[in-house]
């Protein structure tokens, strides 16, 4: 069995999954302050995942998804990751947050033969984003954009693609004017599915806990903000 999770957005997805049929999954959303709930229910999750599998003695593999996305969400996520591979002598794989949203567009939108453009509300007005151009192709490294640089790279593609994520409904009204096609809000292709990090996981090589790290493509906003502050610091100086 594979355990997969997700922490890169607000949602934490976990799932189990045997020979690529779903065992048991889950996503929890915000808390009722409108904060994710990372920390408080990651581990309990994966923990009642598993208990329904039949235990731990039945999973061979734990993925994790590495972004981009949350910063502490990230850190959370793969921290989890680390230790309860290191914990259990289990293998690790690493899969792209970005990835697992685009197989789950091509999967429940039947989007197999479209150009499929996975997008993460990256905040600051900017997007997480990996593109596959063309069916066949492979996903694009996950980039950092703003809507209107985006819309001029897919403008570019023979066919309009197709959008799915939360940063996609955030930037609806821009991506729609621009040409793309958003799928409808209630859409489950709009999540992350943990199922489908267990399924890259599958098809990648496993590894050891060490090497994997979070895909972040910015620095965290705590460092921007502080970087800001001291600037306006010294120029209040005399």
């Amino acid at each position: 069995m594979v355990v997969g999770f997700d922490t890169a957005t607000a949602t934490t997805a976990v799932a189990v999954t045997r020979g690529g049929e779903v065992v048991r999954e889950r996503g929890v959303g915000r808390g009722p302050d409108g904060r994710p709930r990372h920390a408080a229910t990651l581990l309990p999750e994966i923990e009642a995942a598993i208990s329904d599998a039949g235990g731990w003695e039945r999973v061979g593999l734990i993925a994790v998804g590495v972004g981009p996305g949350s910063f502490t969400g990230l850190r959370i996520g793969v921290a989890t990751a680390r230790a309860l591979a290191q914990a259990r002598g289990l293998p690790l794989v690493g899969v792209g947050s970005l990835a697992a949203l685009a197989r789950g567009i091509e999967v429940g939108a039947g989007a197999s033969d479209r150009p499929v453009l996975a997008l993460i509300d990256a905040r600051r007005g900017e997007l997480f984003a990996a593109l596959r151009p063309r069916a066949g192709a492979e996903l694009s490294a996950p980039f950092v954009t703003s809507p209107e640089a985006l819309i001029e790279r897919v403008s570019r593609l023979a066919e309009a693609p197709l959008a799915a994520g939360d940063g996609s409904l955030r930037f609806r009204a821009q991506l729609e004017a621009g040409g793309v096609e958003v799928l409808a809000d209630e859409d489950p292709a709009h999540r992350i599915r943990a199922r489908h990090v267990c399924d890259l996981a599958t098809e990648a090589r496993a590894g050891r806990p060490d090497p994997i790290e979070p895909i972040y493509l910015r620095r965290p906003d705590a460092e921007v903000w502080r970087d800001r502050r001291e600037r306006d610091q010294r120029a209040d100086r005399p």
